[in-house]
């Protein structure tokens, strides 16, 4: 096997289209009865997508529904927390506002993988406490705003590859109120993580010849193929930019893979079959870019090119609502590691299942694609009836439980 044909493979692999092919493939294997770990009741998806339409239906009784993304999460208490940030960006010309703009969201969707049940963080302006993604999306607004990620005196809304490359787990503790009574899942990924993300974008600007090595440089980069972009193109972008940054993951052809498994059933002669793409946190970000891009003057189209995103939120609302029925009931009390096939299996599933669930709910709302796209549905939401139905359940806890280093989940 030529190492070109194992890097083709790679390539064909970073991408929604990878992710949906693989994801639609186990689940026909899933209605066949033909999967290891779940069985799947298509005939639960009219009862999850019931309750995601009244859901969205009492939240958005216009059916204006925004997209799901880290936006969402900067608005706490009623109040857009991000506005007078952007306000302290307004002198800037619009281009330069996104750039800023991505500097942030970048950052805060890579800080967002589960925080675990304990942790919690203190608004030091309302005294609020939040817990979980609003807690860990204002923690890092305010690590932005403070300017511990700029290396630029004076200018301290932006994120340089130089500060990143600093940052240390005790700095991030510091930051997000993290002690012994308080801690949060994957400190020191998430550190680590940063100063890969660092490195990998000072390595991107000195090939380029340029001395903007910064998150937000993805402006310039999605820009540069015109004032319109296709939505999976920013993902295909954000997997290009960012793919060296992840730890330890797959690689084939000497191609990082990311957020890429392996799940037998997949399994074939070819190169890279067996691999299950889920790009969970990527796709979070491509979702994520499109309102800076927009901003921006770039137009972006073909939304649902995206996949749902496969975490626990989205993933648990199918298995308590028995859409998903674990094959071995002592799968819900073990404790699991990101690359078991059980977890695989769940989070593909989990994709493939939400596009059916988005045409029942468009159906229950009687609206189409085009007024509520799979960014909508999320957001409407299979997120957060996922989230309530675990606070019902659980406590909030997910029905399945991972390690996590803090870089998936």
């Amino acid at each position: 096997m030529s190492a070109g044909a194992e890097a083709r493979a790679a390539r064909a692999l970073l991408g929604a289209d990878a992710v949906r092919d693989a994801c639609h493939r186990l689940l026909a294997l899933g209605l066949a009865g033909r999967l290891a770990h779940f069985r799947v009741d298509a005939t639960r998806v009219d009862l999850v997508a019931h309750v995601v339409a009244g859901l969205t239906r009492s939240r958005f009784p216009d059916l204006q529904v925004p997209l799901h993304s880290r936006w969402r999460h900067f608005v706490l208490g009623g109040r857009d927390r991000f506005a007078p940030i952007a306000a302290r960006m307004a002198e800037a010309d619009r281009v330069e506002r996104a750039r800023r703009a991505v500097d942030l969201v970048v950052v805060s969707v890579l800080l967002d993988a589960g925080a675990g049940p304990r942790w919690r963080y203190r608004d030091a302006a309302s005294g609020m406490v939040f817990a979980r993604s609003e807690g860990l999306a204002l923690a890092s607004l305010d690590l932005f705003a403070a300017g511990t990620l700029s290396d630029r005196e004076g200018d301290p809304l932006r994120v340089d590859a130089a500060a990143l490359e600093r940052l240390d787990a005790a700095t991030l503790a510091g930051a997000f109120q993290v002690d012994a009574e308080n801690p949060l899942v994957g400190l020191e990924g998430r550190a680590a993580l940063l100063r890969r993300l660092g490195a990998v974008l000072r390595e991107q600007a000195r090939r380029a010849g340029s001395d903007a090595a910064r998150p937000g440089m993805l402006v310039d980069r999605i820009a540069a193929g015109g004032r319109e972009v296709r939505a999976d193109a920013i993902l295909a972008a954000v997997l290009d930019a960012l793919g060296p940054i992840w730890p330890g993951r797959t690689r084939l052809g000497g191609v990082d893979l990311g957020d890429t498994w392996y799940h037998a059933a997949l399994a074939g002669p070819r190169p890279g079959d067996g691999l299950c793409p889920l790009h969970k946190l990527s796709q979070w970000l491509a979702w994520s870019l499109v309102e800076p891009l927009t901003a921006a003057g770039i137009a972006v189209r073909d939304l649902d090119r995206l996949t749902g995103l496969a975490e626990y939120r989205n993933g648990g609302l199918l298995l308590d609502l028995g859409v998903l029925v674990p094959r071995d009931p002592a799968l819900t009390a073990a404790e699991l590691t990101v690359d078991a096939e059980p977890v695989v299996e769940w989070r593909a599933l989990t994709v493939a299942l939400l596009d059916r669930v988005a045409e029942r709910v468009r159906a229950v709302l009687g609206v189409d694609a085009r007024r509520l796209p799979l960014g909508a549905v999320l957001e409407g939401g299979t997120w957060l009836a996922g989230r309530e139905q675990a606070a019902r359940r659980r406590g909030g806890e997910p029905p399945v439980r991972i390690t996590s280093d803090g870089t998936v989940f």
